[in-house]
């Protein structure tokens, strides 16, 4: 049996990148690295020094990297944009006092290492996923949360409670709370996944909202200047409109080079998007009293974003076929002209064929009248040796009578001619 060469990676794309099991009390501290082409090696090599300091084996090609190294797990996860890295330790509630800065996975991580991840830095985030009854550290996590923005939701049919406000503390990193009431490690970990996946695709999301809003002064001055070219094809002369022409189609290109630049940028957006309010959906939420949910949020905060990126693709489009509509008729009236230019060429040539004609036919009588007398010619001499041989009419009469009957048949013989002519 012949395998095909993608069977193997096919079947295995529905196991990649399965749940971390977690169980509470337990930190988690995740990073999200934008990269370039040149520095996805730079990565590779990265995570490869931290696992070969901590004797680990290492897949150079391997896109997803699990490891325990002792004092933490690490989940390395190399996407088409970025690389994310995560780090999880479990926590020792009994001896965090209260007032004392919250441990997170980030303490136990080589900072000299953790300093130096390839890339930039796109997203920071720490979860702490606590027993509904260690109340007191709850009360710690939650004092760092702004309440103004704070979103939370009860969730996995009402086992879990998610906290969190989507705002930046003062390491850099958001903070999510989650109280366990009654969660397997196994869904625990799939719920702490969704949460980091939410952050990450929200943030990759809005890197088109930047180009949008650069799109935005772009797209005006286009649409100014196509207004203009307009307005000027509208009372253009014969004489301008090659230029206009000209300045339209390099407007063309110019809408064409850029829609090219942008439009990865705000299809991948649209499909981060799609990944946040999946994911979202998979929380299940049930609203707390007095707090919006997560869903709530992200629908007032970054719904307006991903709007943005939407107006600013169908601005493009919309751009571009008005650009092709104004083209077409700038080239549908340098068309008519040249046809009515054509037309009047052609009523000229008419013309000048008709009076061709006139004057042939003309040069055609002249022509007969000259053919026949030099043909009357040749028959006086004729007669005149014919007269010595005993021709009973005289030179001078026969030519007289060969006249009308020479030019009678030069004026068939050319009749003859020009119906030959016709036919062909």
């Amino acid at each position: 049996m012949h395998i095909h060469p993608h069977r193997l990676a096919l079947h295995n794309e529905v196991h990649a990148r399965p749940p971390e099991p977690l169980q509470a009390p337990v930190g988690v501290s995740h990073w999200v690295m934008w990269l370039g082409e040149s520095e996805k090696a730079q990565a590779r090599a990265h995570l490869r020094e931290l696992l070969e300091d901590h004797h680990q084996a290492v897949d150079a090609s391997a896109s997803h990297v699990r490891a325990d190294l002792g004092a933490f797990r690490l989940r390395w996860e190399m996407h088409t944009e970025f690389v994310s890295v995560t780090i999880m330790r479990p926590l020792d509630v009994a001896q965090w006092q209260p007032g004392a800065p919250l441990p997170t996975a980030r303490d136990v991580v080589p900072q000299r290492w953790l300093a130096s991840l390839p890339g930039q830095c796109l997203c920071a985030m720490h979860v702490t996923a606590l027993h509904d009854s260690d109340e007191v550290l709850a009360r710690g996590v939650r004092t760092s949360l702004q309440e103004s923005s704070l979103s939370g939701a009860s969730v996995t049919d009402g086992q879990a409670v998610v906290l969190a406000d989507f705002a930046l503390q003062a390491d850099g990193h958001t903070q999510t709370l989650v109280l366990v009431r009654d969660l397997s490690p196994r869904r625990l970990g799939r719920l702490v996944q969704r949460l980091l996946e939410i952050e990450t695709y929200r943030m990759a999301a809005l890197m088109g909202l930047p180009v949008a809003r650069e799109s935005a002064v772009w797209l005006s001055r286009s649409e100014t200047e196509l207004a203009d070219l307009a307005a000027s094809i509208r009372s253009a002369s014969v004489d301008d409109e090659s230029e206009l022409l000209d300045r339209l189609t390099r407007l063309a290109a110019e809408v064409e080079s850029h829609y090219a630049r942008t439009h990865s940028r705000f299809s991948a957006s649209s499909a981060y998007f799609d990944l946040v309010r999946q994911r979202i959906e998979d929380l299940a939420e049930q609203r707390l009293d007095g707090t919006q949910t997560i869903k709530d949020f992200m629908d007032r905060r970054l719904s307006p974003a991903m709007n943005t990126c939407a107006w600013a693709m169908r601005r493009q489009q919309s751009l571009s076929e008005r650009i092709s509509r104004t083209s077409n008729l700038l080239r549908t009236r340098v068309e008519i002209e040249q046809q009515e230019s054509n037309q009047a060429l052609l009523h000229t040539m008419n013309q000048r064929q008709g009076l061709q004609l006139k004057l042939q036919s003309t040069v055609e009588g002249l022509s007969i009248a000259a053919i026949t007398y030099y043909m009357t010619g040749l028959v006086g001499y004729v007669a005149k040796g014919a007269k010595s041989l005993g021709w009973p009419l005289d030179p001078e009469l026969s030519m007289a009578a060969a006249v009308p009957l020479i030019a009678l048949g030069m004026w068939w013989f050319l009749r003859r001619l020009h119906a030959k002519l016709t036919l062909h």
